[in-house]
């Protein structure tokens, strides 16, 4: 009578095939977790910016989207203008906040994106109408490490994925 079932030397070895192809794809796990961490820190920006649109023509006030650095943290909210030279953070919006991990650039007008209520960008300055996200982890391994997003004078916004240069 034969017994059925596995020597120790086979389980040894399956589980030492399993602990190098855990090895071998630890780094691009990692490199995936950080790209999404990367795309969904952006498209937060994006959809923030574009709700500030969409309720400046609802609300037919002018809304900005502002940018402050806090000690060292980069946040952004949506306020209205309820009077002029008066604004409020609208309510039921909260702060959002960029990770400390990434690099952030904000080539705005004082950090801020107004927009009128037929969807227009009052403050808008050729140049300065970009917000940059950059993940030192993804250049180190040679991948799409920069996120921006761009306004237009037209109220459109425009997202990037790219390199940074080296």
């Amino acid at each position: 009578m034969t017994k059925r079932g596995f020597t120790f030397i086979e389980i040894l070895s399956i589980l030492a095939i399993i602990c190098i192809l855990i090895a071998v794809s630890y780094p691009s796990l990692i490199n995936i977790q950080e790209e999404r961490q990367l795309e969904n820190t952006a498209r937060d920006v994006l959809t923030t910016l574009q709700q500030a649109k969409f309720y400046a023509v609802k609300t037919k006030l002018n809304h900005r989207v502002i940018f402050l650095n806090e000690k060292g943290v980069w946040i952004f909210f949506i306020e209205k203008e309820d009077n002029r030279d008066e604004w409020n953070q609208i309510s039921g919006f909260m702060r959002k906040s960029i990770p400390l991990r990434f690099n952030v650039y904000i080539n705005l007008p004082n950090q801020t994106v107004v927009f009128s209520p037929l969807g227009l960008i009052p403050n808008f300055t050729t140049g300065q109408n970009n917000v940059t996200l950059q993940s030192p982890k993804l250049r180190r391994y040679n991948k799409a490490d920069q996120r921006s997003i761009n306004v237009f004078a037209g109220g459109s916004v425009r997202y990037l994925k790219s390199w940074s240069e080296k």
